[in-house]
């Protein structure tokens, strides 16, 4: 029997005073399953589709289609909550990946000022954070305040805790050992310096959760 003949088109020729440029390599695609995550922030796209903004342990901060969402019948819909642990999955080689399953992974009930300061917690996440770059550290400390919030404790100790961690993750934190965030005599000194160096990273850009926080305080 004769062996199958394998052909190749020939290359082209160069074309005259034109460099050929070399190829770019081909993004791969991702694919993950049942990843532990967070929704950040979501946004509407076409009319029956989501862009959320995700926070997963693994994987870090990064933009999802979740396709058919806004659908009432969608198995997403109820799913797709802030402040909420979820199982995700997703697919692709862009920036924006597609969101394939979710699933919720408990309940995390916040009520009143909780809110707020779990909303403060998402807008570090997404003012701060370069997009899929994994900090775990991170993630367990945004999971730890939330558990705080949901149980109703004061919130003062939880969100420094995060800001410490967040800013020590990032590479502008102080070498010094993590403070006692629940020592009443040193939670002005700690609030003070940390909103500082928030500030210089943030390069003035006021937190909009911050200022409704301050103006709920002053009303109160």
């Amino acid at each position: 029997m004769n062996s199958p003949v394998v052909t190749t088109a020939p290359e082209a020729a160069p074309v005259a005073g034109r460099e050929r440029r070399p190829s770019r390599p081909r993004a791969r695609t991702q694919r993950v399953q049942d990843a532990p995550a967070y929704i950040l922030h979501s946004t509407a796209w076409k009319e029956t589709s989501l862009v959320v903004q995700a926070f997963s342990r693994e994987h870090g901060l990064l933009a999802l289609v979740a396709k058919g969402a806004k659908r009432p019948h969608s198995l997403l819909r109820p799913v797709l909550s802030a402040f909420q642990p979820l199982l995700l999955s997703w697919s692709g080689a862009a920036e924006v990946k597609t969101m394939t399953h979710g699933e919720s992974a408990g309940i995390r009930p916040l009520q009143g000022t909780a809110w707020m300061s779990a909303w403060y917690l998402n807008e570090l996440l997404l003012r701060m954070l370069p997009r899929e770059d994994p900090h775990p550290a991170l993630y367990d400390a945004y999971e730890y305040a939330l558990l705080s919030l949901a149980a109703g404790r004061r919130p003062a100790a939880a969100l420094r805790r995060f800001e410490w961690i967040l800013l020590h993750e990032n590479g502008y934190g102080v070498d010094e050992a993590m403070p006692d965030f629940g020592d009443p005599a040193l939670a002005p000194q700690l609030r003070q310096q940390l909103r500082e160096r928030l500030e210089q990273h943030l390069s003035g850009r006021e937190l909009a959760t911050r200022k409704v926080l301050m103006d709920l305080q002053r009303l109160g």
